[in-house]
């Protein structure tokens, strides 16, 4: 008899995805506060910034935004699998990704580009006057106006949905063979599962990423490209595999044991290098090593999540919408307090706390008492039309009173 659990739900909505989804955002908030304090470039500079949370940082950095790219693909497989044509699955994703961007790049993101460029001294004050050379395509900044900044992540993905509209037939027909592969006992659990699929990815690691740095600049990002449209696509293939899911069952003391391992080792490996200069070959082994640990760690947050996560409550149906607002808008808030914390004199704790809640308190209100009410905001952070509910609450609310 099988002490097995029974698998997450294939055929309707994966709560324990949703859950992972909700928590790897939530993560992104915190790495993105982080990157105000490490020395690595970004917008605007703490006064504090060191290298002291780097190695834990750089834990962060292998899966993060692998396993959303994972869940991304995950959820267009449901999306896609509901649409009548392919015409209509891509119109979708114009109207909840593209429309978004489009949106931010000349929004939401332009107060992250104009506090950058006063951090580093080559624009005065007007903000106006910085806003019509930002949308006109200035040349002349060390920025690239305008820009996607953190919504790279989402162009991506829609750029990815459209890719494979006219390969759906195809794919359908791939996660159907692969289904009973993962269903045979001892091919798909354990040591093969961590192995096998990182194979790919060891090889962009190893001959594409030393020739093509991440840019997130789509044109040129082909290394970035490769490891990500494969997360996409393996999570495709995965979202209805009933074996797959049983296999990462079966695959996970190992894989989180794999995955702790190699945390601990690549954690000291980074504290212990400081600022120092290593060889290309000692650069190449740590790179291998992270994309070993990165499969480990998604194939082990998938297990969890799987047997300690799959239910849904109103919490998780409320932040599940909740979670593509608090994206867009979490890295501006982020810069715009951080940039008045600056030259301050607050410590460091202090100062970090109160980026933390500025932002997540400014996601949350301007969520609720903003996006999630409008009918014309909505669209634009790539919600659905306002549910019923929701607008007869709305409608039924008591006029403020008048001062």
């Amino acid at each position: 008899m099988t002490t097995e659990p029974a698998p997450a739900a294939t055929a309707g909505r994966r709560n324990d995805l949703d859950w992972v989804r909700v928590g790897a955002f939530a993560f992104l908030i915190l790495y993105h506060v982080g990157m105000f304090y490490v020395t690595w470039g970004w917008h605007v500079k703490s006064d504090h910034a060191s290298r002291l949370i780097e190695p834990a940082m750089a834990i962060l950095n292998p899966w993060r935004l692998a396993l959303l790219f994972f869940i991304s693909g995950v959820a267009i497989r449901f999306a896609s699998d509901k649409a009548a044509t392919g015409g209509s699955f891509a119109l979708g994703k114009v109207k909840r990704l593209l429309v978004p961007v489009a949106f931010g790049m000349f929004v939401i993101v332009p107060p992250q580009a104009y506090l950058e460029l006063r951090f580093k001294g080559e624009i005065p004050a007007d903000i106006w006057a910085f806003y019509l050379r930002y949308i006109s395509f200035e040349s002349s900044w060390s920025i690239i106006t305008p820009t996607w900044n953190h919504l790279w992540y989402v162009a991506y993905v829609f750029v990815y949905s459209l890719l494979i509209v006219p390969l759906l037939p195809l794919l359908r027909r791939a996660a159907l063979a692969l289904e009973p592969q993962a269903e045979r006992p001892g091919r798909a659990g354990g040591l093969p599962l961590l192995v096998l699929p990182a194979l790919p990815l060891l090889f962009y690691q190893m001959v594409l990423a030393p020739r093509f740095p991440t840019t997130h600049a789509l044109v040129d990002d082909w290394a970035n490209h490769a490891s990500s449209l494969t997360m996409f696509l393996f999570g495709y293939l995965a979202a209805k595999n009933g074996g797959f899911w049983r296999a990462v069952d079966r695959a996970l003391p190992l894989a989180g044991a794999v995955s702790l391992g190699l945390a601990a080792a690549l954690f000291a490996e980074r504290a212990s290098r400081g600022g120092m200069a290593v060889s290309r070959d000692h650069l190449m082994a740590v790179g291998a090593l992270r994309v070993i640990y990165a499969w480990a760690t998604i194939l082990a947050i998938l297990g969890l999540a799987q047997r300690y996560l799959n239910r849904g409550n109103a919490a998780l149906s409320y932040l599940g919408e909740a979670v593509l607002p608090y994206y867009i808008l979490h890295q501006t808030i982020i810069v715009v307090v951080a940039y008045q914390m600056i030259g301050a004199g607050v410590p460091a704790g202090l100062e970090a706390a109160i980026i933390i809640v500025a932002t997540v308190g400014g996601c949350v209100l301007i969520h609720e008492f903003a996006i999630r009410r409008s009918r014309w905001l909505r669209p634009l952070f790539g919600l659905k039309p306002t549910p019923a509910p929701l607008r007869a609450a709305a409608g039924a609310a008591p006029a403020p009173a008048q001062g």
